[in-house]
């Protein structure tokens, strides 16, 4: 009878001993579980913000002093659609422009934005004509390859500071010929007769 009762005993505490390490375990799976889950929330949560950023871009400034001996400053700013506004004065006279591009489409513009706008400043340097060529992009070195979307390229609008003389007593050739120069000198060349009938406008003229 003391045999039986001593094997009872031993059974007993054999069954506890088990539903106590069966306890434990599920406790240590459960929360290696939600340690998993609270990971994959924060790099998704990482991976989502990074994107947002990737297609907005905050004001980005700088100067430059381009071939021709322009002074000129940049600003860039926008979402999708970024603008680079440029601002230059030359031998007394002062002229704005924007460029738009982008920059997404640049398969190495997120990993690297530093880097990106320091080559656009460089780029602008390199310039002969800013507000002028329409054909010569503005290009950063990285983004060699991409859609021609991704490269600055010039609005056919050029804003001029500068005040334009009022003519007097003028025919109508010389009239002509003067806003066509000043046609040339301040818009694009495929741009030349709109300009033309613009300062023509501006001038109040007979032309």
């Amino acid at each position: 009878m003391g045999l039986l009762r001593n094997f009872s005993i031993l059974l007993l505490l054999a069954c506890a001993s088990h539903q106590m390490l069966l306890g434990g375990h599920r406790r240590d799976h459960g929360q290696s579980g939600r340690d998993d889950r609270v990971q994959y929330r924060e790099r998704s949560g990482s991976n989502v913000a990074h994107k947002v950023n990737a297609a907005s871009v905050q004001r980005v400034k700088g100067k430059v002093v381009t071939k021709d001996k322009s002074v000129c400053t940049w600003a860039a700013t926008g979402e999708d659609l970024v603008l680079l506004n440029v601002t230059c004065k030359k031998n007394g006279r002062s002229f704005s422009c924007e460029y738009s591009a982008r920059p997404a489409l640049c398969t190495h513009f997120t990993s690297n934005e530093e880097l990106y706008w320091k080559q656009i400043s460089k780029a602008l340097k390199k310039h002969k004509n800013l507000c002028k060529d329409s054909s010569k992009l503005v290009k950063a070195g990285m983004c060699r390859g991409s859609p021609k979307e991704a490269h600055f390229i010039l609005f056919p609008v050029v804003l001029m500071k500068k005040d334009i003389p009022a003519s007097a007593g003028t025919t109508l050739s010389s009239c002509k010929s003067e806003n066509k120069k000043l046609a040339e000198e301040y818009c694009i060349e495929s741009w030349s007769s709109f300009c033309t009938f613009l300062f023509t406008m501006i001038k109040d003229s007979d032309c």
